[in-house]
């Protein structure tokens, strides 16, 4: 293990999180979202007139579309004012599509990535490394090899300049319209930053490619965009990582992202996010996958005051996989309403999901999902399962699966169980040395086992020790 590696060990994981610069911006539209400000940004950014009016169509469907409600124990979402949120930030650095050479970053953004680990990990575990501050990404580098065989991995406002042809096909188009939904028409007009991959038919990338986004600035918003594009007989594994630090105005975070999976393609979209309790995280993500291709998903979620969190997958083509793999973790007056949604639109398509959440001090987790099998889609097969725990009577865990089931012959399975931490277990592990705490820890790892197990050990690792905070009551 290298020197940097053990001091980032040893690195306390909230001393790691919960920091914050001076907010230095070279432009910064004002609050609010007007035609002005889309006009603003995207002018700022040099953008195609294309794009402009997709930002601008957007946005009328924001002005147009109401807020959700109505949906049975729903996050409140009377806080969320686009008015008192600032939706661009460009941070002060030289080079507007971000640097390739980690040393060119200003001290004060280079300190911030220090300390989350991102070049420790670019060095030992990643094939490639996107970082994004405050609106835009401020680093980017790929290794020689994977461009040498024709990947691509920069970000998004770089690709709708260099690769206008690829996004101008599939951005918010065929994937995620902004007619989905209020929020989904909000990052539409707003969008800033994100990550762009596409990789070549018959192209497997070997290790995975890394982004992550980090709010700094109070009272913003963060919409990144990330649109992963892999074709035929291809595959990749595209980690997201996403933190902001303690703040006492309430921030928004609502990115979007679009995969586009084809024929025997194999992608893995893995995320760990850590918010503010004082951001509303709403984000929108889906998935296409085509015939035999598959599409995974594994999600950690905490530490927002409310998340609203279905990452979405239509499996278009005869043998399409997709399995979605999530962990909701929610402390006092937190709401995490977080899911899935599969759409069986071919034969002998298969999904999985698995959900686990855990609530503690009065706190809520929801699994809210659907599972929709198209007439036609014979022998698709799909198996739900929703495991929640919490540590007191005054937690909440609720579990709303639905189903549109138009075809006879297929399989369909779903579990559910709640439950809070039993005393024989807690004193069980006592009795074998651990203090109470310990014992509760213990019973959470083991609990959350399945969705580490799928991450990259540093995630893992990380992982269990948000959780761990989490539960000390020491983040946001």
């Amino acid at each position: 293990m290298s020197s940097d590696q053990q001091h980032l060990r040893e690195t306390d994981t909230e001393d790691r999180f919960d920091f914050k610069k001076e907010e230095a911006a070279a432009f910064k539209t004002d609050q609010g979202l007007t035609e002005e400000t889309i006009r603003l940004i995207s002018e700022d950014k040099n953008e195609p007139e294309w794009m402009l009016k997709r930002r601008l169509r957007a946005l009328n469907l924001w002005q147009e579309m109401p807020m959700p409600t109505g949906w049975p124990g729903q996050p409140d979402l009377s806080e969320v004012d686009v008015n008192e949120i600032v939706p661009y930030i460009r941070p002060d650095v030289d080079v507007r599509a971000g640097v390739d050479d980690w040393e060119e970053l200003p001290e004060d953004i280079k300190d911030t990535f220090d300390k989350l680990g991102i070049p420790e990990a670019e060095k030992n575990a990643l094939s490639g490394v996107g970082a994004q501050y405050e609106s835009e990404v401020v680093y980017q580098n790929m290794q020689e090899r994977w461009e040498e065989k024709g990947v691509i991995f920069c970000n998004m406002d770089e690709a709708v300049q260099e690769h206008e042809e690829i996004v101008r096909e599939y951005f918010m188009g065929k994937c995620v319209p902004p007619s989905d939904n209020k929020f989904a028409a909000l990052h539409g007009a707003i969008w800033s930053g994100g990550s762009f991959v596409y990789v070549p038919e018959d192209v497997t990338v070997e290790m995975p490619v890394q982004a992550y986004f980090r709010m700094n600035s109070e009272g913003m918003g963060q919409f990144e965009h990330t649109l992963i594009v892999a074709e035929p007989n291809s595959e990749v594994h595209y980690i997201e990582g996403c933190s902001a630090p303690k703040y006492s105005a309430f921030n928004l975070h609502s990115g979007g992202v679009e995969v586009i999976v084809k024929e025997n393609a194999h992608v893995q979209y893995s995320t760990v996010q850590n918010w503010s309790k004082n951001t509303y995280n709403l984000n929108t993500k889906r998935a296409i996958a085509e015939k035999g291709a598959t599409m995974e998903w594994i999600s950690g979620s905490m530490g927002s005051k409310a998340t609203m969190l279905y990452p979405s997958t239509i499996l278009k083509g005869p043998g399409a996989t997709d399995n979605h793999i999530t962990i909701a973790f929610a402390g006092e007056g937190q709401n995490i309403d977080t899911g899935a949604k599969v759409y069986h639109n071919a034969p002998n398509t298969k999904s999985t999901i698995e959900s686990k959440s855990v609530s503690k001090d009065g706190g809520r987790t929801n699994y809210r999902g659907l599972v929709h099998i198209a007439d036609g889609a014979e022998n698709s097969s799909t198996s739900v399962e929703c495991d929640a725990l919490m540590f007191d009577n005054e937690s909440t865990s609720d579990t709303m699966p639905y189903m549109e089931i138009n075809e006879s012959n297929v399989d369909v399975a779903h579990e559910a169980t709640v439950g809070k931490i039993g005393d024989e277990d807690v004193f069980y592990l006592q009795s074998r040395g651990l203090d109470d705490d310990d014992a509760k820890q213990m019973i959470v790892s083991g609990f959350i086992e399945p969705i580490t197990e799928e991450l990259p050990i540093e995630y893992a690792v990380e992982l269990n020790r948000l959780v761990e905070l989490e539960m000390e009551g020491s983040l946001g």
